[in-house]
């Protein structure tokens, strides 16, 4: 499903809901006090704004007896193919989180990317795709990127790892691009980043990825992921302790302003790099 159909069938999804609401005599706030959700979710729901999540929609059908037309409507529109079977719940919960804390070691997040940066990605593990394959990859991950322009943005704290700045994905001009891209959003306050640099040595998360998702109405949930497989963490032992190993790699990180001054000054070597080839 293209970006604009994916976005008028949640319109309508809200549309529906606002209906059935209305039916049932239900104010906003009487409904989301049914459903267990916090604040103005229920308006923006109805708006388009927020996508509830599967359970928030069997709870909805369940309130406004609907016999099951907000669960068929949620899954249909969060089965995204676009995406490995794995990570479609992490979707569900980016949307929803109100603070994320991701530590990537050697690519750059797909929330951070931009379009050549997640082309060069895409060709890089699947060589023998179509143009409309790997455009159909990117515009997916660009899609993603959109909750951080959203009125009701999550909280977003990066730790790179300093192999994210220095792997040439693209080559010299695209790496440049990303890294502009990046330290923009820095800039704009948009995000937070920091850079765990080679000098720091072993650090918590030797193993690979994490993120850690945060919620106005719902415990915390961590994420890992390995080339082929993520694995979503809710046992509140574990979280903790992914919690921790985050707390450790941000102690052992550089200052923001020394890590925006680390991530510009690898793009002016891609730059000067590109300039030159």
């Amino acid at each position: 499903m293209a970006n604009g159909s994916r976005q008028a069938a949640w319109e309508f999804f809200g549309a529906e809901l606002r209906r059935h609401r209305e039916d049932a005599g239900l104010r906003q706030a009487e409904l989301r006090a049914r459903v267990f959700v916090s604040g103005a979710y229920i308006g923006q729901f109805e708006q388009a704004i927020r996508k509830p999540q599967l359970d928030i929609s069997q709870r909805i059908d369940q309130i406004l007896q609907t016999d099951g037309i907000f669960e068929r409507l949620c899954r249909k529109l969060i089965n995204d193919k676009r995406y490995a079977d794995y990570f479609a719940r992490v979707l569900e919960f980016e949307r929803t989180a109100t603070k994320i804390c991701e530590f990537a070691p050697t690519v750059v997040p797909g929330l951070l990317q931009t379009a050549p940066y997640a082309g060069a990605i895409t060709v890089a593990a699947n060589p023998f795709v179509t143009d409309e394959y790997v455009e159909e990859k990117v515009t997916a991950r660009l899609e993603r990127a959109r909750i951080l322009k959203d009125t009701t943005r999550p909280e977003y704290w990066v730790t790179l790892h300093e192999n994210a700045l220095r792997i040439p994905v693209g080559g010299p001009a695209a790496m440049a691009e990303q890294l502009d891209h990046i330290a923009g959003l820095m800039r704009d306050r948009t995000v937070w980043v920091t850079v765990l640099p080679y000098a720091a040595g072993a650090h918590a998360s030797m193993a690979g990825s994490v993120k850690l998702m945060e919620f106005e109405d719902a415990p915390p949930i961590a994420y890992t992921e390995t080339a082929f497989s993520g694995t979503l963490v809710d046992d509140p032992a574990v979280v903790k302790r992914a919690q921790r190993a985050y707390d450790l790699l941000r102690v052992a990180a550089l200052s923001p302003e020394a890590s925006l001054a680390l991530i510009e000054s690898a793009a002016e070597d891609f730059r000067r790099c590109a300039s030159t080839t």
